[in-house]
């Protein structure tokens, strides 16, 4: 991850900003955000920011725009394509592709919003969304809040890091795994919890049905 740092740094500002917009974009376009570091391009725009050759502004506005267009391009892929993205994923990410189904299923626009926080999450839950047949308003509503939020946190963290970004960077990276497991921990527990209450839910028929129609007879 360092290098990948070093290399942004290293390049024209112009190009930064053009990174801090067209890496988030790419993220969520057909799952390739597992692999594309568009959190990193934003937080290195920030510490250039920081040493005055960009405007933070400037930098958050171009985030943002990425993070919106490229999730709305994953939703409309999954909404398009369907399962047939999850199947094209890895076979060690078929099982978290499930678990991140069953959040988005059961929490809706709450599911888009914790999405951008995570990796994992944010190159999955924009296609699995479109998948589920989530509406286009809601989740376009929950996107721009989501993706200019994230865009505007993270250029700040970069832009408050300065010189100390390898820390803070290394930091932010922890942050996303301890979300991701507490997403997971919650999926279980939230199934756990739906599975006790509907056993302890008494019968609609079964052993009632015979009393009942011995009393008729």
């Amino acid at each position: 991850m360092t290098q990948v740092v070093d290399l942004l740094l290293r390049l024209p500002v112009w190009l930064v900003l053009l990174a801090a917009f067209a890496l988030p974009a790419v993220e969520a376009s057909a799952f390739v955000g597992l692999v594309v570091p568009g959190e990193t391009a934003v937080f290195v725009a920030g510490v250039v920011a920081h040493g005055g050759r960009l405007d933070l502004a400037a930098v958050i506005a171009a985030a943002a725009a990425g993070a919106v267009l490229g999730d709305q391009v994953g939703f409309r892929l999954g909404r398009r394509f369907g399962p047939g993205l999850v199947g094209r994923l890895p076979a060690r990410l078929q099982d978290r592709a499930g678990r991140v189904t069953t959040l988005v299923a059961r929490r809706g626009p709450w599911a888009v919003l914790l999405g951008r926080w995570t990796a994992l999450l944010r190159a999955l839950v924009p296609g699995v969304a479109g998948a589920s047949g989530m509406g286009t308003r809601p989740f376009t509503v929950t996107n721009v809040v989501g993706g200019t939020t994230w865009a505007a946190v993270v250029a700040a963290l970069g832009f408050g890091a300065g010189a100390a970004y390898a820390s803070v960077l290394r930091r932010v990276d922890h942050a996303s795994e301890v979300a991701l497991g507490g997403v997971v921990v919650l999926v279980v527990v939230g199934v756990l919890v739906r599975r006790v209450l509907r056993r302890r839910r008494p019968g609609a028929g079964g052993p009632e049905e015979p009393a009942e129609a011995a009393t008729e007879v």
